[in-house]
């Protein structure tokens, strides 16, 4: 199997370079003085998560010839906005299959970017998008499962380690392993020092468990949809199960409880608003400090499409 290089990486950096927020490293100046930490906030980027990195490198790939038959693809909601965003760009349509317990601020963000959406149960949204395009002629466009969306998402990573020499840990939040997988092969190509340390829900820990299998597991859709983090529900390909068992030097998991009090202490201390998926790693940083490596840590906050009303229970929980 091909894996993703940093070149690849180089390349999409190129390619999407003007269309998506170079976003800044953020030092919290309130976490721990032992350990430095500081936050990429990629809940800004214009559909408010780090997908559109992937997506946009992928649709951009795309001969044209082929984008003008349109595009396709599933997503529990950040992909989609990211591909309905991109598709619209380049003057295409865009078709988005989503889980019908999708947050209804995400199908709104995908319906306002002029995609059309298809709801299906959470099980049935892989089959359904293929479904249509064999029926219309057009191109997939995974969400993890593809190396021009895992290059895509390293470009997170080497700008991780252009903005922060010597960095000692990142953390990233896990799930189909996309994400992990491209800031991992950026970071350990341009700072092999660098930890890389990937973090899920204790609801939905496919990734740990297939780590310390070395295999990729299966767990039912059911089991893994418990977790409040509806971005963190799905689990790792062979594609990027690969990568995962290549770049990462650990993984950990965090309690819904620990979720839901890092989203608070975001929007309080570092005025980030974050999903539960895009607080998971900050999660990490405050309640498994004994699992992690010491010294100078990124947080990656991997999106911001949150439900007004969790959030507002959240932080009322926590008044």
């Amino acid at each position: 199997m091909e894996l993703v290089t940093v070149d690849d990486i180089r390349a999409a950096a190129a390619r999407i370079d003007g269309a998506v927020v170079r976003t800044p490293l953020l030092p919290a100046t309130w976490a721990a003085s032992d350990r430095p930490l500081w936050l990429k906030p990629e809940s800004l980027q214009p559909i408010g998560a780090f997908k559109l990195r992937g997506a946009y490198n992928a649709v951009a790939r795309l001969d044209e010839r082929v984008r003008r038959r349109g595009v396709v693809t599933y997503s529990s909601g950040n992909h989609a906005q990211a591909v309905a965003y991109a598709a619209r760009a380049f003057g295409v349509e865009a078709t988005i299959v989503m889980p019908d317990v999708t947050p209804q601020v995400k199908i709104d963000n995908t319906r306002g970017y002029g995609a059309e959406v298809v709801l299906v149960p959470i099980g049935q949204r892989e089959a359904a998008a293929n479904e249509i395009v064999a029926d219309r002629g057009a191109v997939l466009v995974p969400p993890f499962d593809h190396p021009d969306v895992v290059a895509g998402q390293g470009t997170i990573g080497a700008e991780i380690v252009a903005d922060l020499a010597g960095v000692d840990a990142v953390l990233v939040p896990v799930s189909g392993g996309g994400l992990a997988s491209g800031i991992g092969t950026a970071v350990k190509a341009l700072s092999p020092r660098t930890k890389v340390i990937a973090v899920e829900p204790e609801l939905s820990a496919t990734t740990t468990e297939s780590l310390s299998a070395d295999a990729a597991v299966d767990w039912p859709v059911e089991r893994r949809a418990r977790t409040i983090a509806d971005g963190l529900r799905t689990q790792p390909s062979e594609f990027t199960f690969a990568h995962l068992r290549e770049v990462l030097d650990g993984v950990v998991t965090v309690s819904e409880e620990q979720i839901r009090s890092a989203m608070a202490v975001l929007a309080r201390k570092a005025r980030l608003v974050a999903e539960p998926s895009g607080a998971v790693s900050l999660a990490a940083y405050l309640s498994r400090a004994d699992q992690l490596p010491s010294g100078s840590t990124v947080a990656v906050i991997s999106g911001g499409n949150v439900d007004p009303r969790l959030l507002a229970d959240v932080l009322a929980e926590r008044a």
